[in-house]
């Protein structure tokens, strides 16, 4: 099975802008997200897709392979999805720029799903893992997610999910990680859907898959990335790596 692993890499981010090029310990957050999913070696090819000449440079200038992406996209999939047009490849993974410390394991998962499914019942898959601080659970930042009983997406939301109203049940609250698998066909398709009610009010793109009749295979793992989606995600990353 041919995987590639495509980084979508947008330089004015609503909330952070410029964050991709931030320093964090002595490289900048785009080049770090890219040489660790390199490093993973679970990849036939690792491709950043930016719109920035900025990112494209860094890149590169590391020795990198990264692609220009023209337009208005609506999404990290919408932009990733017409980059792979013209890949070679049956699934592509949808690596956020903003996720420094991408491990491997986690990606090993995600594509296990793909390679034990030789049927293709299984068109998209993401990630999880169970949320421990309280404090998450009703942060708008957090996404949350729930699952039937074979661990597919019922549905996200920036909501408590499930919502606790009776005391005597503990509830598994779920956060979801924006890493994304996808059968290429899956991807093409995405790209071809028009934006959905729900996608719009959340702001979360996978809703538009659910919304079209999709199901989205969810992957429980024990890593929780610092994502860097706002300044003090920036200062904590460099906490973990002991820089400023």
């Amino acid at each position: 099975m041919k995987s590639i692993a495509l980084i979508p890499a947008r330089y004015a981010a609503t909330r952070f802008p410029a964050k991709l090029m931030q320093p964090l310990g002595g490289k900048s957050v785009i080049l770090r997200t890219y040489e660790n999913t390199v490093a993973t070696l679970l990849f036939d090819e690792v491709i950043v897709v930016t719109d920035s000449d900025i990112i494209f440079r860094e890149i590169i200038s590391n020795g990198g392979y990264a692609v220009m992406s023209h337009g208005l996209y609506e999404s990290g999939s919408d932009r990733i999805a017409a980059a792979a047009r013209d890949l070679d490849t049956d699934v592509i993974i949808n690596v956020q720029g903003d996720e420094p410390f991408v491990k491997m394991e986690p990606l090993r998962n995600l594509l296990a799903v793909f390679e034990a499914d030789p049927h293709h019942q299984v068109a998209v898959a993401s990630l999880m893992h169970e949320i421990k601080n309280p404090g998450l659970i009703s942060d708008p930042n957090a996404v949350k997610v729930v699952v039937d009983t074979h661990q597919f997406a019922l549905f996200f939301s920036r909501s408590a999910i499930p919502f606790h109203r009776n005391l005597l049940t503990k509830p598994v609250y779920y956060k979801h990680i924006g890493i994304y698998g996808y059968r290429k066909k899956a991807l093409m398709d995405f790209s071809q859907l028009t934006r959905s009610p729900l996608e719009a009010a959340e702001q979360l793109e996978q809703l538009r898959y659910l919304e079209n009749g999709y199901r989205i295979r969810m992957v429980l793992t024990d890593e929780a990335p610092v994502s860097i989606d706002t300044p003090e995600d920036l200062e904590k990353a460099r906490r973990f790596i002991g820089t400023s």
